[in-house]
C-alpha cells in the first residue's frame, strides 16, 4: 500500500475538480503506469477504494431537472410580464380592484399554459431517455473481477471486447485486432482502427489518438487492455459537459421582446403622462384623470399579448411534433425560424449512419451502381441509370461470395433492419451487397465450412479466410486496396489503383476482394501464413459510403431558398465530407472546406477564423471545443445560429448556438439535455418544417402584436384629440377596459390560429437586427390607429356639437369602437395579403371571436345592473345600418394601403 501512495501522481485530485491531464497519448507505457502509480496486477482493492473515496464515483454529474415550480416562476420572466404587473399593483393603489383583477386573470392564464406546454416538453425528453448501466472487467490486485463502471478509478486495468460499451477514458496497453466506434464523440462516421504504440505527437487531434479509448464509445471488433487515464468529469465527455454549465444564448423572440416592452413601456408613459397633463391644466377631477390614465395604460400596454403570443407558439408546437420537432422551451418555436445559418451534423442527419456499398468496380467491366441504402436489401445494380446486363452477373455473384465468406458479422434479411444484424459495419454492408447479388449467405455458409483465418489487423490492412469448396480450398481475401490488389495476378493493377483512387476521392471507403483456388487434402488441418497471401484474383473494389438521406439534398435546397447557409460540421476526412457536400449541394470546391487543424492554426487570430468560418461551408475533422469556435465566430458575424448534433462532441455547440436542435432516435442524452428543440426522427427534412413553423408562429406573433397595438393607438388618438379641444373625456376608465376586454380579449387569442401563409420559405431569413416593431409595424399601426382614432372622435365631437349628452354620445361612441376593432381584426389576418384573398374558413376561431365580442357587448346593454356599471344602453337598428359603414371603411383603407406597398414592392 505505501508503495501506491507514494507514487500518487500530481495531475490526479479530486475527481470534483479535475487537474490538467498530461497527453497521455504523448508517453510511453512505463511512463503512463508510473504517473497513474499502478503495476500490471492492478491496484489493489484497499487502494482502488481509497481513490474511489478521493475521486468520486465515474460518472457524470445529472442536469437537476425542472420543478414544475421552477417552470412556472420561468413564466415570470419577461418584461412584457413585469410591466403588466406594475399595472395591476397601480390599480390595486387606486383601489381599481376590477382592473387589477383583470390583469391578474391575464397572468394566471398566460403563466398556466405556457407551465403545461413545457412541462410536456420536459415529459416528451424525458421518454427518449435510456438508462444504461454499464459493468466493465477489471484486473484488480491479480484477480479479474466484473465491476459496475461507477466503480473505476484512475489506474485501473480494464479489459474489453467487441460490442462492449469503454467505461471511461484508456490507454492502450495491449490491442488485437481493435476498432472502435467514436461517432458519438468525435462525429467519425466510419470505425477507427486502434494499437497499443508506445507513443504519438503531443498535438494529434483527438479524432487521431489510436492509443487511445474514450468513455461513452464502443468496442467494435477485437480485444483491448487499457488502463484508466481519466473517470467522470476528468475523461472526454466529461471536459465537454463542463461546457454546458455556462449560460445558453436567449432564443431571438425573447431578445425581440424585451427591446419590444421597453420600448412600449417608455411610450406608454409619455403618451399617458402627456394627456394627464393637459386633463389637469383644463381642471379635470385629480382621482377621476389618475383613473382614465390607468385604464389609458391598460389600452396601451397589451395585456392579451403574453397569452396570445403563448398560444401562438403552442399552436406552432403541435404543428412541429406533428412534423417530428419535439420543442422543449416554447422561444425555440419562433427562433428555428429565424436562423440565418444552420450548422449541421452530417452522421445521421444528412445521411442515414448506415455504411452501405453503394459502388462496384469490376476487372474488366468498369464500374457498377448499387441502389439501396443501409440494411435494406432493396435495390439492384444499374450502369448509366440502366439495369446490368446479365453478363456481369457472374462476377458480382464471385464477389458477393468471397466478401461474405470473409465475413464475421451476422446479417438476416428476413429479421428486417437492425434485428438482424451484429457485427462489423463494413462486414454488414458486405453482407447487404451479397443478398442483393440473390445470395443465402446462411446456406454458402453451411456448404462451404471455413477452416483457417488470418484475423484483420490495423497493421495488416486486410483479413483471409481459406473455405473448403467440394475437393478444393479456397482462400478468400478483403482489404484496403493499396495492400490486396499488388497481391493480385493476372489483371491490370494499375488501372484497378487508378480506379481505388477515384472512388476515394469522390469520398468512398474503398476495399478489395480476391480469392484464389487452393490446393490440397480436403480433410487436412490448415495454418495460414501471411506467405499464402499471393497470386490472387482480383474479384473487384467495393465503394462504401454512409448515404443520403433521400430528403436531405431537396431539404437543403429549400434552405437556400429561404436564405438560410447550410454548413456541415463532421469529425469525416476532408474528401469525404466534400464529396458529400457536393452530393447535396452544400458545397463544390476544395477551397469550401475547412479543417480542424486549419482553425487550430489561426488560435488567437478572431478576424481570421472569421474569415475562415463565413468562406467555408464544410468543416471537418473538427474537435468539440472547435465546434463552439464556429458558433461563436457565425454569431460575432450577426448570424442566428441553428445548430444539430446527436453526440456529446456536439453538446457544446448546441448549449452555444441560438438554438440548439439534437436528435431524438440516434442521440446521446447529454445532446439532448443541452437542445432547444429535438427531432424525433433525426431527419434534416425535419428541421426546415420546423423552419416553415416557427417562421409562421412569428408571423402571427406580429399579427397579434399589430391588432393590440393598433387598436390601443386609436383610444389614445381619440382621448388627445378630444382633451386638446376640449371635449369631455371620451370613455370612462371602466368603458375602456370592457372595450380592451370584449375586443381583445378573444381576437388577439383567434389570430394566434391563423394557418401558416403560402410562400414563407420562399422568404429572406429576417434579420437578427430587426425589430418586432419595425418600418412596416409602424406605419401599418400609425394609419390604423390615426384613421381609427380620427374618425372615433370625429363621430364623437358630432354628437356632442348635435346637443346630444355626455352618457349617450359616450355609448354610441363605445358600441363604434367595439364594431371598429371586430372589421380591424380582419386587416391584421395578413400583412401582405388582401382580407378578401384570405377564406374565412381558414380561422374558425376568429370568427367566433367576433362574433362573440358583438353578442357579449349587445347582451351586456341590455342586462341589469352591468349595463349600469359599463354606462351603456341598447342602440337603435338605425343607428347601426350608420355605425357598420363607418367601421368597414378601416378595411378599404388598409386594402388600399396593401394595394399601394405591393405595386411599389
Amino acid at each position: 500500500m505505501d508503495r501506491f501512495r507514494a507514487a500518487r501522481p500530481s495531475p490526479l485530485r479530486d475527481g470534483r475538480e479535475p487537474a490538467k491531464a498530461p497527453p497521455w497519448h504523448a508517453l510511453p507505457v512505463a511512463k503512463v503506469l508510473e504517473t497513474l502509480g499502478t503495476s500490471e496486477d492492478g491496484l489493489p482493492p484497499e487502494e482502488a477504494a481509497e481513490r474511489l473515496r478521493r475521486f468520486g464515483p465515474n460518472v457524470l454529474p445529472a442536469p437537476p431537472g425542472r420543478s414544475i415550480l421552477a417552470i412556472v416562476l420561468g413564466q415570470l420572466r419577461s418584461p412584457l410580464i413585469h410591466l403588466l404587473l406594475a399595472a395591476a399593483l397601480i390599480s390595486l393603489w387606486l383601489r381599481q380592484f376590477d382592473d387589477a383583477g383583470f390583469i391578474v386573470l391575464v397572468l394566471a392564464i398566460n403563466t398556466a399554459i405556457g407551465a403545461i406546454q413545457e412541462w410536456r416538453a420536459e415529459a416528451n425528453t424525458a421518454a427518449l431517455r435510456s438508462a444504461i448501466h454499464t459493468a466493465s472487467r477489471v484486473m484488480r490486485g491479480g484477480t479479474v473481477e466484473r465491476i459496475d463502471a461507477a466503480g473505476l478509478v484512475p489506474g485501473d486495468f480494464v479489459l474489453l471486447e467487441a460490442g462492449e460499451r469503454v467505461p471511461a477514458d484508456l490507454r492502450l496497453l495491449k490491442s488485437a485486432d481493435l476498432q472502435t466506434n467514436e461517432t458519438t464523440l468525435t462525429g467519425e462516421s466510419l470505425p477507427v482502427d486502434k494499437a497499443a504504440l508506445e507513443t504519438l505527437a503531443p498535438e494529434t487531434p483527438l479524432a487521431d489518438r489510436l492509443t487511445m479509448l474514450f468513455a461513452g464509445t464502443t468496442v467494435q471488433r477485437g480485444r483491448a487492455e487499457g488502463v484508466v487515464v481519466g473517470t467522470g468529469r476528468g475523461t472526454e465527455i466529461g471536459r465537454i459537459a463542463q461546457t454546458l454549465e455556462e449560460p445558453s444564448s436567449a432564443p431571438p423572440l425573447t431578445r425581440r421582446l424585451e427591446r419590444f416592452t421597453r420600448i412600449l413601456g417608455t411610450v406608454s408613459l409619455l403618451l399617458v403622462a402627456g394627456i394627464v397633463m393637459l386633463e389637469l391644466l383644463r381642471g379635470d377631477d385629480l382621482q377621476e384623470t389618475f383613473f382614465v390614465a390607468v385604464a389609458l395604460a391598460v389600452s396601451i400596454i397589451p395585456e392579451g399579448l403574453p397569452v396570445a403570443v403563448t398560444v401562438a407558439l403552442s399552436v406552432a408546437t403541435r404543428n412541429m411534433a406533428r412534423r417530428n420537432v419535439i420543442v422543449r422551451h416554447l422561444p425555440a418555436v419562433e427562433g428555428l425560424g429565424a436562423c440565418t445559418v444552420i450548422a449541421t451534423d452530417k452522421t445521421g442527419t444528412l445521411t442515414v449512419n448506415q455504411l452501405t456499398a453503394k459502388c462496384v468496380w469490376l476487372p474488366g467491366s468498369g464500374a457498377v451502381e448499387v441502389g439501396g441504402e443501409g440494411l435494406s436489401v432493396e435495390g439492384g445494380f444499374t450502369r448509366g441509370g440502366l439495369p446490368l446486363h446479365e453478363e456481369h452477373h457472374p462476377s458480382l455473384r464471385s464477389l458477393g461470395i468471397s466478401s461474405a465468406l470473409c465475413n464475421d458479422a451476422n446479417f438476416d434479411p428476413a429479421a428486417g433492419g437492425d434485428g438482424g444484424a451484429s457485427g462489423d459495419t463494413v462486414d454488414l454492408a458486405f453482407l447487404v451487397l451479397a443478398a442483393k447479388a440473390a445470395l443465402d449467405v446462411a446456406r454458402l455458409r453451411r456448404d462451404h465450412p471455413r477452416v483457417a483465418e488470418i484475423p484483420f489487423a490495423a497493421e495488416r490492412k486486410l483479413a483471409a479466410s481459406l473455405n473448403r469448396h467440394e475437393r478444393a480450398h479456397h482462400l478468400h481475401v478483403k482489404g484496403a486496396a493499396e495492400v490486396v490488389v499488388p497481391l493480385c495476378h493476372g489483371q491490370d493493377n494499375a488501372a484497378a489503383l487508378t480506379a481505388a483512387e477515384s472512388m476515394a476521392a469522390r469520398g468512398y471507403r474503398v476495399l478489395a476482394v480476391a480469392t484464389k483456388r487452393v490446393e490440397g487434402d480436403a480433410s487436412g488441418e490448415w495454418l495460414l501464413r501471411d506467405e499464402d497471401l499471393g497470386g490472387l484474383t482480383l474479384l473487384g473494389l467495393v465503394g462504401f459510403i454512409d448515404p443520403l438521406r433521400p430528403e436531405a439534398k431537396e431539404a437543403v435546397a429549400r434552405c437556400r431558398g429561404a436564405g438560410i447557409a447550410v454548413k456541415m460540421i463532421t469529425g469525416d476526412h476532408p474528401a469525404t465530407a466534400l464529396a458529400i457536400a457536393r452530393e447535396l449541394g452544400i458545397a463544390e470546391s476544395p477551397r469550401e472546406v475547412a479543417t480542424g487543424r486549419g482553425l487550430a492554426d489561426l488560435s488567437g487570430e478572431p478576424e481570421r477564423i472569421a474569415a475562415l468560418v463565413s468562406a467555408a461551408a464544410v468543416f471537418a475533422r473538427v474537435e468539440p471545443a472547435q465546434k463552439m469556435q464556429i458558433v461563436d465566430a457565425l454569431q460575432a458575424s450577426g448570424h442566428v445560429v441553428a445548430m444539430t448534433g446527436d453526440g456529446v462532441n456536439d453538446a457544446p455547440a448546441l448549449h452555444r448556438a441560438d438554438l440548439g436542435v439534437a436528435m431524438g432516435l440516434g442521440g446521446t442524452d447529454v445532446a439532448r439535455d443541452a437542445s432547444d428543440l429535438v427531432l424525433a426522427d433525426d431527419n434534416f427534412a425535419s428541421i426546415v418544417a420546423g423552419v416553415e413553423e416557427g417562421r409562421a408562429a412569428y408571423a402571427n406573433i406580429r399579427k397579434v402584436i399589430y391588432l393590440l397595438i393598433s387598436t390601443g393607438a386609436a383610444e389614445v388618438v381619440v382621448f388627445l384629440l378630444a382633451v386638446a379641444t376640449g371635449l369631455p373625456v371620451p370613455l370612462t376608465a371602466i368603458q375602456l377596459l370592457w372595450l380592451n376586454l370584449v375586443t381583445n380579449g378573444g381576437q388577439d387569442v383567434a389570430l394566434a390560429f391563423e394557418r401558416r401563409e403560402p410562400g414563407l420559405l420562399d422568404r429572406p431569413p429576417r434579420s437578427p437586427a430587426e425589430a418586432i416593431f419595425d418600418r412596416l409595424m409602424i406605419r401599418q399601426v400609425a394609419l390604423s390607429g390615426i384613421y381609427t382614432g380620427a374618425v372615433a372622435y370625429l363621430f364623437f365631437a358630432w354628437l356632442i356639437g348635435r346637443g346630444m349628452g355626455e352618457f349617450e354620445a359616450r355609448n354610441l361612441l363605445l358600441f363604434l369602437m367595439v364594431a371598429f376593432e371586430n372589421v380591424h381584426v380582419f386587416n391584421c389576418r395578413s400583412e401582405h395579403r388582401s382580407a378578401f384573398r384570405i377564406p374565412l374558413r381558414d380561422n374558425w376561431p376568429l370568427l367566433v371571436a367576433v362574433a362573440g365580442a358583438q353578442a357579449v357587448h349587445i347582451g351586456a346593454a341590455f342586462l341589469p345592473g352591468l349595463r349600469d356599471v359599463l354606462a351603456i344602453r341598447p342602440i337603435s337598428v338605425e343607428m347601426w345600418l350608420l355605425l357598420v359603414p363607418i367601421a368597414g371603411s378601416v378595411l378599404l383603407v388598409m386594402e388600399a394601403d396593401k394595394r399601394l406597398r405591393g405595386r411599389r414592392a
